[in-house]
């Protein structure tokens, strides 16, 4: 699984039995990207859960900073009380000293009431 972490995303979430897509928008005269809302990468549905997942995708680095702007941002609390869920993935690459590192995630979900 090679990529960005938005390209990690969409091909976890089609394993995971998801329809994806992506929300951020790309503006090419100022070049700089939007998230959905301020806090949306990629955005998730699957008939076998209730309302959108919405997810921010980064490096395992940046989880927490990620995890910090986006509590921050008020349309959050408004898009958890609609009934939708959301979540910050952070992708690294793990292994023991001598192997092969592959990627990983780590999922961490925001939940009401909104915490950092």
């Amino acid at each position: 699984m090679a990529g960005s972490p938005t390209t990690r995303t969409l091909a976890l979430l089609k394993k995971e039995g998801y329809l994806s897509a992506i929300a951020e928008k790309y503006n090419s005269f100022i070049k700089r990207r939007f998230d959905l809302y301020g806090f949306i990468d990629v955005v998730g549905i699957k008939a076998t859960e209730k309302g959108v997942l919405g997810i921010q995708a980064t490096s395992g680095s940046n989880i927490s900073a990620r995890i910090k702007k986006s509590v921050a941002i008020p349309a959050l609390k408004v898009w958890l009380q609609a009934g939708n869920r959301f979540e910050v993935w952070g992708f690294s690459k793990k292994g023991k000293k001598g192997k092969r590192k592959l990627w990983t995630v780590d999922k961490r979900k925001i939940t009401l009431p909104l915490k950092v």
